[in-house]
């Protein structure tokens, strides 16, 4: 089980990627840079990339409507170049807040596009002339849509790579069945490894079952916040606010994804509560809706015993890659839990 971070720095980006020397000799295997309407992530990346030696890193993730195809695929192969074939393109369709009310594009059809971005990006990385008919892309432009001076062009530089892996965020049921189909890597939200089966299980078993065997065993990525000891336990709090953000405020009634999974998981009606009180603007109501046990299940804070039996479910539910947050007042205390965090997975 790989150990991975999202990259977190509220105080200060150059100093939260200084941190990264020390967590990769700890034993983190990989960084993920999110990318929603704050900086791009690609710049992150790339500077994270000059600092670093061994860590991989991944996108978590980059939106499928805001960049063409084509670009994505430069993109990732100028990140794998940087960095010395280390990068994991990370992408998702996000939501129609983002999507629409940042970036101005009309959030429509995401499996569609997701795969036929897929399709494009895996043909620019071999160097193809692109030349691509689909439902939502053409490549080149049709006569009738443009000049006609389009000519199908392909990648000038030879990447490092010819297959780049590619993460997709997806948590429906058609999402993570096309995931398990086609990607190299999964990344659920709100992961529970108790519930993963009963809710997951017959998408991915239907996409592992179309799954090109080149690609590999599909990595599943789950995130966890994690703090250890005996007295840590209010820190599961911290969750709330995001929580409430994502089952509450994430979408308009039946347009929420994250809303739908929690029911999915079994609280239909803190479903309902988080959601009416987060759209008519009270958040901390919302917040406190949100059920202690989602919170406890998808995190790995506690005792260590605790901890290990998180750990254990995670990895019979098929978990291959801990996105962690490690919960701590310093520096050093991080870099403590990422050892300690390293030691438990090597023992499990």
């Amino acid at each position: 089980m790989r150990i991975g971070m999202a990259l977190g720095y509220s105080g200060g980006f150059k100093e939260a990627v200084d941190e990264l020397a020390d967590f990769e000799k700890a034993g983190l295997d990989i960084v993920y840079v999110a990318e929603a309407y704050s900086f791009d992530a690609v710049s992150q990346m790339g500077y994270i990339a000059a600092k670093t030696e061994r860590l991989e890193i991944a996108s978590g993730i980059l939106p499928i409507y805001s960049r063409t195809p084509t670009l994505l695929a430069m993109t990732a192969a100028g990140l794998d170049y940087v960095s010395d074939g280390r990068f994991t393109l990370g992408i998702g369709a996000s939501g129609p807040q983002v999507i629409e009310g940042f970036h101005g594009v009309p959030y429509r059809a995401p499996l569609g596009r997701t795969r036929e971005v897929i399709d494009i990006c895996r043909q620019v990385w071999r160097r193809e002339r692109v030349q691509y008919q689909g439902r939502h892309f053409t490549l080149p432009l049709p006569l009738e849509q443009g000049t006609g001076l389009g000519k199908p062009l392909k990648l000038i530089n030879t990447p490092v790579r010819e297959r780049i892996p590619i993460m997709i965020a997806a948590i429906g049921p058609k999402n993570v069945e096309m995931t398990a189909e086609i990607a190299e890597g999964w990344e659920p939200i709100f992961y529970l490894p108790e519930k993963a089966g009963e809710v997951w299980g017959d998408s991915l078993a239907a996409g592992r079952a179309r799954r090109d065997p080149s690609l590999g065993e599909l990595d599943v990525v789950a995130q966890a916040p994690l703090a250890i000891g005996d007295d840590v336990e209010s820190y599961l709090e911290f969750g709330r606010p995001m929580a409430a953000l994502y089952i509450g405020g994430m979408g308009a009634k039946g347009r929420n994804f994250y809303n739908d999974l929690c029911r999915r998981y079994g609280w239909e009606k803190e479903a309902e509560e988080i959601q009416d009180l987060y759209l008519a603007g009270k958040k901390d109501e919302a917040a406190a809706k949100v059920p202690a046990e989602l919170l406890q299940k998808m995190s790995l804070i506690g005792p260590e015993g605790h901890v290990r039996e998180r750990l254990a479910a995670m990895k019979e539910s098929g978990v291959t890659t801990l996105n962690i947050n490690p919960i701590a007042g310093d520096h050093k205390g991080r870099l403590a839990l990422i050892e300690k965090i390293r030691e438990l997975v090597a023992d499990a």
